[in-house]
């Protein structure tokens, strides 16, 4: 594994050509959708939609599945997927999240970072009536959910800047992606992995994020030095953490 605690998106399938499609651009959903799609979902699927009506709420129900670390090999399971196995990584997340929502009139919405160490993480992403919100999950609570009150998705996407910082990560580019594009192939119940929709964001283009060196040799000197300390990723110092959602208990009660 990785020094990272972020969750790398698995590169398996050795038929991807490594140059990224060329898409045409995607003009962001509306604040909520008339008329989400109907789908066969299962009683206990149903119950748990029905139950799960705004991103606070999903944001803690995947904070209390246990991450998975993939030890049977790599996986990308659908919302059904994750109903089934009980846990959950990043890119998981995001697609369970995007189906929930959905349900509730949520354009199914994500966002893909780029990282420089290729550790890519990927979230889920609406628009509320105050601005831009996210709901995350990973093994690092600072690329967590945020409250939506961003202007925009870049605004957004640059608040996980400092928190990417560790080792090796920088985020050099995000893209926000309506899953919708997929058509027909079913990212949201396959009872398979759906690698399709992970080679589909990472041939996405993506915008640039133009970031200071000095700054991040600053960022990744501070953390070396509180992980070398203390043993764990720093969180507490770090600039707006008052828009983070999702952070675990475990960190909250930190000093």
């Amino acid at each position: 594994m990785p020094t990272s605690e972020r969750l790398p998106l698995p590169r398996t399938d050795p038929g991807r050509s490594a140059k990224r499609t060329v898409q045409p651009a995607l003009a962001v959903g509306s604040l909520r959708d008339p008329t989400p799609p109907a789908l066969p979902f299962t009683r206990a699927e149903r119950r748990l939609v029905a139950r799960l009506r705004t991103p606070d709420a999903v944001q803690r129900w995947l904070n209390a599945l246990p991450y998975n670390m993939e030890r049977g090999g790599a996986t990308l399971r659908s919302f059904r997927g994750v109903v089934r196995a009980g846990t959950v990584h990043c890119f998981e997340a995001a697609m369970a999240a995007a189906v929930i929502l959905e349900q509730h009139r949520y354009p199914p919405l994500v966002l893909s970072f780029e990282s420089i160490d290729q550790l890519d993480h990927v979230i889920f992403v609406y628009c509320g009536a105050r601005g831009w919100g996210s709901v995350a999950r990973s093994r690092d609570p600072g690329l967590h959910g945020r409250k939506p009150v961003f202007a925009t998705p870049r605004a957004l996407a640059l608040s996980y800047f400092d928190g990417y910082v560790d080792f090796t990560g920088r985020i050099k580019a995000y893209a926000v992606v309506d899953l919708r594009v997929l058509g027909r192939y079913d990212w949201r119940l396959a009872d398979t992995n759906i690698w399709k929709a992970e080679r589909f964001l990472l041939e996405w283009p993506h915008r640039p994020i133009v970031s200071s060196d000095r700054r991040v040799e600053r960022l990744r000197r501070r953390y070396r030095a509180f992980h070398e300390a203390h043993g764990y990723k720093p969180w507490k110092y770090y600039r707006g953490r008052e828009r983070w959602t999702g952070l675990p208990a475990e960190f909250r009660s930190r000093g």
